[in-house]
């Protein structure tokens, strides 16, 4: 059974935190199975963009797991925000979290 959005949100940010990266909810979305997005911003005209990895990658535990939403190591953040701007108008129960973190640390399970 997976967690629902809601809580994984709140233990996600809780979780950069802890490991002093600055983590937050821009978008609330759908209490138990919107779908989650990471913007992340490396604080030097970067960022990255994760969203849900595709049905196909998950394992059996239902572990969320994310992939990068563009083809480069890096996007820009504009490039990102545009991104975003499509999936929203797709499913507007998304959640969009911003992470800031001149690391690139993401503490996301990618495929």
């Amino acid at each position: 059974m997976r967690l629902r959005s809601d809580f994984w949100v709140a233990a996600y940010i809780r979780r950069c935190a802890s490991e002093d990266a600055v983590a937050v909810l821009r978008r609330r979305g759908a209490a138990e199975a919107g779908a989650i997005f990471v913007k992340l911003d490396l604080l030097d005209g970067r960022a990255r963009l994760y969203g849900p990895a595709p049905q196909s990658a998950l394992d059996e535990t239902g572990e969320r797991r994310f992939e990068r939403l563009h083809k480069s190591d890096d996007t820009t953040p504009a490039d990102a925000e545009a991104r975003m701007g499509r999936e929203i108008s797709f499913d507007p129960d998304l959640w969009l979290i911003e992470v800031e973190d001149r690391a690139g640390r993401t503490f996301l399970d990618l495929i």
